[in-house]
């Protein structure tokens, strides 16, 4: 398997870019495939993840050679981010491109959480996983009934338009959303190598959604964005929890800068696009530049050798976006009514009447028809009949079947037992 400690680096230099280099052809939103998309989206996502850690770093870092060497590389992230950020082209409305973010969050997390050999942070990834899922469902009624267009016609069938756990059930109290960290020190470079990724990857969407949220042209629209960002928030909170909180500041930029060479080789290795491809492994060759910049750091200023951080080297089994349809149905049917209790997760139906999360429901779901998550589905039921949905098969769980009803007590409130399939 590739290592990327092995390979020559080139000088870092050499990455700078000129703006004619730097502003890339963009894709045909009609044409494109939806896992080119979802690639992009990922990888601008780890970008900003990489240049915002970095200036983090800078802020508290006294000598300035290793500010100086910070402010080059992350000089360099940041040509790569607006590299691949400006791939969407002109005619995809950000709603559009909403659709894609929670694409790459189902089909992403459900990877991950196939992948992942860490049981405690494995069922942190399939309970979030089926938030991301509803999220998708609630802003493809909203596309459907305010631009008449159908998400699957963008998602091309490669991911399931259903509900999830609904996004009304997902506001939790913030204590709740406090995972316990993992030792990196014993932890399976997979696992840290997936806590990165998912942080980043929803980190970015939470921001995307702050900064978009409010352009949208009417109020439930402005209304649903805002909602869902601030779940967004929980989920980048409870897995930015999983990090090792005792990584130094060098160990942490080693393992941004592996995770950046891990997913830009992945992503060469399957991508379908040339021109995108293209961009992959030119930015490739620039964070094996900065991996071997980073490992020399971590030597010269902590004594510890890049080895003692990403043992071996080698690359685990590459992150490769594929059908996960039937994975997500399965967890769906298993953890619709979960939550968090505190560090960890239980039946909603088990918490007593007096836990943080009924209490945190009142405080903010107590009107129900001001939950825009709620409202959007119940109007696209009186302007079209009833809900828009895609699916291969009656929904896993009986309870979520009903097209012409939103059911926002399931995950939130205490039930008699479901029925599912």
């Amino acid at each position: 398997m590739f290592n990327p400690f092995e390979e020559k680096p080139k000088p870092i230099e050499n990455f700078l870019m000129d703006w004619k280099t730097i502003y890339p052809k963009s894709y045909c939103k009609n044409e494109v495939d939806p896992y080119t998309k979802t690639r992009i989206i990922l990888m601008n996502g780890i970008e900003v993840e990489a240049s915002m850690f970095s200036h983090q770093f800078h802020r508290h870092c006294t000598d300035n050679q290793t500010r100086q060497d910070l402010a080059m590389m992350r000089r360099i992230e940041q040509m790569q981010q607006k590299h691949i950020n400006w791939l969407k082209p002109i005619d995809e409305t950000p709603l559009e491109t909403t659709i894609g973010y929670e694409h790459v969050a189902v089909d992403l997390t459900a990877w991950l959480a196939q992948n992942e050999p860490d049981p405690y942070v494995k069922q942190t990834l399939d309970f979030i996983l089926l938030e991301d899922f509803d999220h998708l469902y609630r802003y493809a009624n909203l596309l459907d009934m305010d631009s008449n267009i159908q998400a699957n016609n963008l998602v091309k069938n490669y991911v399931e338009i259903i509900p999830g756990r609904p996004t009304i059930a997902h506001h939790r109290h913030p204590y709740d959303t406090v995972s316990r960290y993992v030792d990196f020190k014993k932890a399976d470079i997979r696992t840290k190598l997936n806590i990165f990724i998912i942080t980043a990857g929803e980190q970015q969407t939470m921001n995307f959604y702050n900064n978009i949220g409010n352009t949208y042209y009417n109020d439930l629209g402005r209304q649903l964005y805002l909602e869902i960002a601030l779940v967004e928030e929980e989920h980048v909170t409870q897995y930015g929890s999983l990090i090792d909180p005792r990584l130094t500041w060098f160990e942490s930029l080693l393992l941004h800068e592996y995770t950046e060479c891990y997913l830009y080789y992945s992503f060469y290795e399957s991508e379908v696009d040339p021109n995108v491809k293209s961009i992959w492994e030119m930015h490739l060759d620039a964070e094996i530049a900065h991996l071997h910049k980073a490992a020399e750091l971590l030597q010269k200023h902590e004594n510890k050798s890049w080895y003692e951080v990403t043992p071996g080297g080698q690359f685990p089994n590459l992150l490769m976006f594929h059908d996960t349809r039937e994975y997500v149905r399965k967890v769906l049917s298993q953890m619709v009514e979960i939550t968090a209790d505190k560090e960890d997760l239980r039946n909603v139906n088990d918490l007593p009447d007096s836990h943080t999360f009924f209490w945190f429901q009142n405080k903010v779901n107590h009107d129900i028809n001001s939950v825009a998550s709620h409202v959007v589905i119940d109007k696209h039921k009186i302007i079209k009949g009833e809900d828009y949905r895609c699916e291969m098969a009656p929904h896993p769980v009986e309870s979520l079947r009903n097209r012409k009803e939103d059911n926002f007590l399931i995950g939130r409130t205490k039930q008699k037992k479901l029925v599912s399939i």
